[in-house]
């Protein structure tokens, strides 16, 4: 786009009527089409935001309102504007105040050749953004019809890359007795042919490889996973997949009756104990609000909820009734719903609501409504009357937020905040509506933990996983605090500002460095130790930290199993296909995985046929009163056994008692944690061989 043909919407932070006027005057002298506005103070520079700036000129000098008061108020619109700052040969500390106060970039007012260049760089990345967010927002929807297509197809359809399945529709793998496509990834399609043809499909292949066109048709017997046979007509047509020549193969099948398969498609998309949307249809859906965002759809937010202390009313119910509760719960929630909104079941007890068509207001008082609504009501479960309350946690959906997985990572720690303030309440961020306070305070966060990443600002403190059999090895998780004028800071108070900043691989890579240099001196020492180390799923999608903890491990003598890397079970699975590469690598360094959380799921050992972890950290809800619970006892005893089965390593964490200890020996916990053996401590100081 030449910045020539188009307008720039400016506002002027300036106090001089003239100055103003001699600037604009400047820029249009540099070919510049404007439509500029100016503002004097704070509130004139909210009106003018209304307006939908690109850019904000301010005026360093200006003393009725500040730098980080106009970053503020560009934040809380919600758009993405960007912010440059001017003046007379500014100071070496202006500019770094400048920057630190939120500028993007600085210009010198008494040069227009500099001032010109300057803000037409400043549109054109703006412009560039925009443009990439609106690029990502259709190729996702592409993406998705695409896949949409593929998965609908009543037809097989496989695409296969040097006779290998890369991709496959659930019908080709219903066809062939397969349960998911990790069944058959990677598995050459030779071995779904059977024997009989398997020459002359293997003579296709090689012929394929050579460049030579696929035939249209082919007539053959193929071979399901149970090893039985049937006629097939196989159709070849060249494709490309994730950049890659592929063929697609396509098996062609009678056509269901059309009720029949529209029935199909509905199940498909429905939870069906709450006849909700599922997790699956609910993620689309997200995706295509955060799609609309990003073309300027500024009406829509996602609301997240949960009941407050669940276990604790599946306890008094008991587990059989469980489907019921929810069932009611859906109904209650339908009810207060119009037929423009999404609500869906994204996990056991966790709802998602997408609205649309509400301003934030609208959105705030809708989730007050849910949550009385709930808190009023009394179920009726079985012979049972149970009442319950809900968190509501929520974001809006913006320009600056467009994107799924922003979406409902900001959604779900809302969720969590209002659940850590005692629960029954509604938290929701509003992109465009954060306080200055709240600004400022993640600005001062932001930096105390970029300088402790440069000036080795963090420290660790302790607490021993020991064994429940003998073993003296010693083993420590490691705990990440950061340095504080009144003492370490513990992590729940930066890492989310680290997480939202992009901060996290780096800090764990300060983590894993400082551990293996530990290492090292406890192995001089004569104490070999092994460490759990927690990371973010930031890390995951770093191609570069495998080779850089194998180089480290190298560089600090130390073995591979002397660090096990640990990750939510609930994390693990919403990032499957990252976190399997990342173990497949962990496994060629010798290193060693653990699921923290683990437990919570319907089925988590579903998960170790993916994810095949080391060591399962039992979720703490287990823990609570587990010497009076024989539920909880039951299902620790449950998770053990077919961890031994598996050949895994359990490890009960927040072990607080003897009484619970006792139960853990017996229900073969191989490991426990907990303040009830030692508190984390800032030194390694645990007598394993007592």
């Amino acid at each position: 786009m030449n910045r020539h043909d188009t307008v720039l919407r400016l506002i002027l932070v300036e106090e001089s009527t003239d100055a103003a006027e001699q600037l604009i005057s400047q820029l249009r002298n540099g070919g510049m089409a404007l439509r500029p506005s100016r503002a004097e103070n704070e509130a004139q520079l909210e009106e003018a935001i209304g307006d939908q700036p690109d850019l904000i000129l301010f005026n360093l000098s200006t003393t009725s309102l500040t730098l980080a008061a106009t970053a503020a108020a560009a934040a809380r619109s919600g758009r993405d504007i960007a912010l440059v700052a001017y003046g007379i040969g500014p100071s070496a500390d202006q500019i770094a105040d400048a920057f630190r106060d939120g500028a993007r970039a600085l210009a010198v007012s008494n040069r227009a050749d500099h001032m010109q260049t300057i803000i037409a760089r400043e549109f054109e990345a703006l412009t560039t953004r925009r443009n990439v967010r609106r690029l990502e927002a259709a190729l996702r929807e592409s993406e998705r019809r695409c896949d949409s297509l593929l998965d609908s197809s009543r037809d097989p359809i496989a695409y296969v890359h040097e006779g290998m399945h890369v991709r496959a529709n659930k019908a080709y793998l219903d066809i062939f007795g397969f349960e998911e496509f990790e069944d058959i990834e990677g598995m050459s399609i030779l071995d779904l042919i059977a024997g009989d043809d398997a020459a002359d499909f293997k003579a296709l292949l090689r012929r394929l490889s050579k460049g030579e066109k696929p035939p249209q048709r082919l007539n053959l017997k193929a071979q399901r996973s149970d090893g039985s046979i049937f006629d097939a007509v196989m159709e070849f047509s060249e494709a490309t997949y994730e950049g890659e020549p592929c063929q697609q193969i396509v098996f062609r099948q009678q056509a269901l009756d059309p009720n029949l398969a529209q029935q199909i498609d509905e199940l498909r998309s429905k939870d069906l104990v709450t006849d909700l949307y599922n997790r699956q249809h609910t993620l689309t859906e997200i995706e295509r609000a955060a799609a609309a965002a990003a073309s300027g759809q500024s009406d829509q937010a996602l609301l997240l909820m949960e009941p407050d202390n669940f276990k604790k009313t599946l306890d008094t119910i008991g587990l059989g009734l469980t489907d019921l509760l929810l069932g009611d719960m859906a109904s209650l929630l339908r009810r207060h719903l119009s037929e423009s909104d999404v609500a869906g079941r994204l996990s056991d007890q966790n709802f998602g609501v997408l609205l649309t068509g509400r301003s934030a207001d609208a959105v705030r008082q809708l989730a007050e409504t849910l949550r009385h609504a709930f808190e009023e009501r009394i179920f009726e479960v079985g012979k049972q009357s149970v009442s319950l309350t809900m968190s509501v946690g929520g974001a809006l959906v913006t320009e600056k937020n467009a994107h799924a997985d922003q979406i409902l990572n900001q959604a779900q720690a809302m969720l969590r905040m209002a659940q850590g303030e005692g629960g029954n309440r509604v938290a929701l961020l509003d992109p465009g509506a954060q306080d200055k306070a709240e600004v400022e305070k993640n600005q001062r966060w932001l930096r105390l933990i970029k300088d402790a990443l440069a000036n080795d600002g963090f420290t660790f403190h302790y607490q021993p996983v020991v064994s429940l059999h003998g073993s003296g090895n010693a083993f420590y998780e490691v705990l990440l605090r950061m340095k504080g004028p009144k003492g370490d800071i513990t992590p729940e108070h930066f890492l989310p500002v680290a997480e939202q900043n992009g901060l996290m691989p780096a800090i764990d890579r300060w983590v894993i460095a400082n551990v293996l240099r530990l290492g090292g001196e406890r192995e001089r020492l004569g104490q070999p130790t092994s460490f759990f180390i927690k990371l973010s799923t930031q890390s995951l999608d770093d191609q570069t930290l495998l080779p850089w903890i194998a180089q480290q491990l190298k560089n600090a003598r130390q073995p591979g199993d002397s660090l096990i890397f640990e990750m939510p079970e609930s994390l693990v699975v919403t990032n499957l296909k990252p976190a399997r590469v990342f173990l497949k690598g962990l496994e060629q360094l010798h290193c060693r995985f653990a699921l923290e959380q683990f437990g919570r799921g319907l089925n988590s050992f579903q998960l170790l046929k993916h994810i095949p972890a080391h060591y399962l950290k039992i979720d703490r809800s287990f823990m609570v009163d587990l010497a009076r619970s024989k539920e909880s006892q039951d299902k620790v005893r449950e998770i053990c056994e077919q961890a031994h089965h598996a050949g895994k390593l359990t490890v009960a964490e927040f072990v607080e008692d003897a009484a619970t200890m006792s139960i853990l020996f017996s229900c073969g916990a191989n490991f426990v944690q907990g303040n009830f053996l030692q508190e984390p401590q800032p030194q390694m100081n645990y007598e394993f061989g007592n």
